[in-house]
């Protein structure tokens, strides 16, 4: 009776939020509509993971903007396509291109942050996108292997942190600088078959939190980004495996930046993007953790089994039993 009880109120709050939480932002983002172009306009923004997905799109749009841009990743024939691609008052011409691995050691991300914060004569980065990120497909917490242990935090946790350790001194000298920080719905709720990828944006969100708290008075900032399911043009997003499900309802990775960016202008310090019914559980988490908490218990398995299955991870239908959503 008292699981009949809950559910019926699960229901009837899912159809309210549904209905009264826009439907991919949460209320202080959306509330704010329009990027502050002054707060990017001529800025030095650094991207990482810009040869593709959100990284790329951020890339086209800031340039757009009038930033001026330097793009990392491991690959360097793709950093020079997206480039190539690029339009506004500084692309492609004063496109910087800065190969980089987070997992290469301190020494070659030192080197990196020299490189960038020299590529602009009197000026260094303002802004640091840290979009970089690995996500092995979804499975179980205890089949995790060491190696893909290793793997998820080497970049999504070490290399992202020692990277902010060695640029932070720079903005500190210049009293001014942002980290926007790609981070995931998986990195404020429980998620089922991404234990490791949820446990490394778990631990960004503390440290660029803490970050924040101990160095805003000297000018640094910090926006947090946690987006739901995203599409991308490769069908991989910032809290998906790069295998895409059809029936997921998904952000597209244009709107995803674009929300991204007016965060970081109007200095917000977290944002949440999502589609239902995800912005709904991280509402729930965030407000009512114990019904939140017991939503997710709720559906762990199943959701597990229906990743297992290539179906639809993010239906409202592994709430009510059934063992495979499509």
């Amino acid at each position: 009776m008292l699981t009949l009880f809950i559910s019926l109120f699960l229901i009837l709050l899912s159809v309210l939020l549904f209905k009264f939480v826009i439907s991919d932002g949460d209320f202080t983002l959306l509330s704010k509509r329009h990027v502050k172009r002054e707060e990017i306009e001529d800025k030095v923004v650094w991207i990482t993971g810009a040869s593709r997905g959100i990284g790329e799109i951020l890339a086209k749009q800031l340039a757009s903007l009038g930033a001026k841009l330097i793009l990392s990743a491991r690959n360097e024939t793709e950093l020079e396509r997206v480039r190539k691609q690029l339009t506004g008052k500084h692309a492609p011409e004063q496109v910087k291109i800065l190969p980089l691995d987070l997992t290469s050691g301190e020494d070659a991300l030192k080197e990196a942050v020299d490189k960038a914060e020299s590529f602009f004569p009197g000026v260094g980065v303002d802004y640091m996108f840290h979009n970089a990120a690995y996500e092995r497909p979804k499975t179980t917490a205890l089949d995790v292997t060491e190696e893909s242990l290793k793997a998820t935090f080497n970049v999504n946790v070490f290399g992202t942190i020692s990277l902010t350790r060695l640029l932070t001194p720079s903005m500190l000298r210049r009293g001014r600088g942002h980290f926007v920080v790609m981070s995931s719905a998986a990195g404020k709720t429980p998620a089922p078959g991404q234990a490791v990828y949820s446990a490394s944006k778990y631990a960004l969100n503390g440290y660029f939190h803490t970050l924040r708290s101990e160095l805003c008075q000297k000018g640094i900032k910090v926006t947090v980004v946690c987006p739901g399911p995203v599409e991308t043009s490769n069908g991989s997003g910032a809290t998906t495996s790069t295998t895409k499900v059809s029936s997921e309802k998904r952000v597209p990775a244009e709107r995803c930046a674009e929300l991204t960016i007016i965060a970081a202008s109007h200095g917000l310090k977290e944002a949440w993007i999502s589609y239902q019914p995800v912005l709904a559980v991280m509402y729930l988490i965030q407000y009512m953790p114990t019904i939140g908490y017991w939503l997710m218990d709720k559906v762990g398995g199943r959701r597990v089994e229906a990743a297992a299955q290539k179906g639809n991870t993010y239906s409202l239908s592994l709430l009510f039993g059934k063992k495979k959503a499509t």
